[in-house]
């Protein structure tokens, strides 16, 4: 089959797979390099790694795969099975929709097939999806499956945001999409929507304010962020949500999904959230960050019932669990929490902790609070 007959095909699997597909050479992405380089020298990455650790291979597969000509792109729309989000209620935390399951398992299967018509045609073929060795949104992009949004999200007509990518890289010499000429226009609406100002221009984040990539950092949520975290576990969508393009979809979404019972993760074991919330980005597979996220949703969204499991963890062994919930004791309020607050001020014997604990108070008190962490 010729290259022409064989790209034919490989579309024509992706979509029965339910992706979206294009194809796009594998010249090094200079212009995202570029990019990555500058906002991590202006500090806007946040000490985020994957694709940013090492922009000089994550934007030329070559480095890895020095046949490479071709990249097949497939963007899969997981908004569907991923559910609306549920109603807020005490106790309730909400987990961003594309982790409300392994959402990738059928981007993965879909690529995998491509790889697999490559290879029984004689074609190198590798599958890269979720993987630091590709910025997948700059392949996307110059493949004409979506245009880069300013939310810095690729856009794909029909889908807006609410989609995952992936790529198969090959040797066969198909001819490559055109990109397309859409774009956001005059549209955003994604800017304001930001609950942090992260957006701080079209196509920049500040990933020093961004909700999604804090729960995903490791050591404490800055003080001044925790109250926007509001009863976020993981992840946030609020950019997504106000994105347009992707309301149509957004309205095929009718099940209720990405509700998390906050006291039942907070006494669940390490072994239980792993197996629960495996698929979830945590530092060094530590669940106590998850737990830290869910103390900083408890204290938003929690009552005073809630207040003894919050107390309990003050006791913890992990001083950024005990300073967590020291937050989340003021938040919640009451003379229990006041003299819990007193002891910890003076008694633990983290510095850490001890400084939470101060803020606390002060909150409590209606004092200001100290910026930072």
């Amino acid at each position: 089959m010729d290259e022409t007959g064989l790209a034919r095909l490989v579309r024509q699997v992706g979509v029965e797979a339910g992706l979206r597909v294009g194809i796009c050479d594998a010249e090094p992405f200079r212009e995202t390099r570029s990019v990555i380089e500058e906002r991590k020298a202006l500090g806007l990455s946040a000490g985020l790694t994957f694709t940013y650790r090492r922009p000089g291979r994550s934007t030329d597969v070559r480095v890895h795969f020095p046949w490479a000509r071709r990249i097949v792109v497939g963007a899969y729309p997981y908004l569907p099975e991923a559910g609306r989000p549920p109603d807020r209620r005490p106790g309730q935390g909400r987990v961003a929709r594309f982790a409300t399951d392994d959402h990738y398992r059928p981007l993965r299967r879909g690529l995998t097939e491509i790889a697999e018509v490559l290879r029984r045609h004689g074609r190198r073929a590798v599958v890269l999806c979720d993987d630091n060795r590709l910025v997948d949104r700059a392949a996307a992009v110059r493949a004409g499956v979506g245009w880069w949004g300013k939310n810095t999200m690729v856009l794909v007509p029909g889908f807006g945001p609410w989609t995952l990518l992936g790529s198969v890289v090959t040797d066969a010499e198909l001819p490559v999409s055109g990109a397309t000429a859409r774009s956001c226009g005059r549209c955003s609406a994604c800017l304001p929507a930001c609950p942090t100002g992260a957006l701080i221009a079209p196509g920049v984040m500040d990933a020093r304010r961004c909700l999604a990539a804090i729960l995903q950092l490791p050591g404490p949520i800055p003080r001044e962020l925790r109250e926007a975290v509001g009863d976020r576990v993981y992840g946030c969508d609020d950019c997504l949500e106000a994105c347009p393009p992707g309301k149509r979809i957004e309205s095929t979404a009718r099940t209720e999904r990405g509700g998390v019972d906050l006291v039942e993760l907070l006494t669940s074991t390490d072994e239980e959230l792993l197996a629960r919330f495996g698929r979830f980005y945590l530092p060094g597979r530590r669940p106590a960050y998850l737990r830290r996220n869910a103390l900083v949703a408890l204290g938003n969204v929690g009552h005073a019932g809630h207040l003894p499991l919050v107390v309990a963890y003050t006791r913890h062994p992990d001083p950024l669990l005990r300073g967590h919930a020291a937050w989340a004791m003021a938040k919640l309020g009451g003379a229990r929490a006041r003299s819990r607050l007193s002891e910890l001020a003076s008694d633990d014997p983290s510095a850490e902790v001890r400084d939470e604990a101060s803020a606390a108070l002060a909150q409590l008190s209606n004092r200001p609070v100290p910026s930072g962490r």
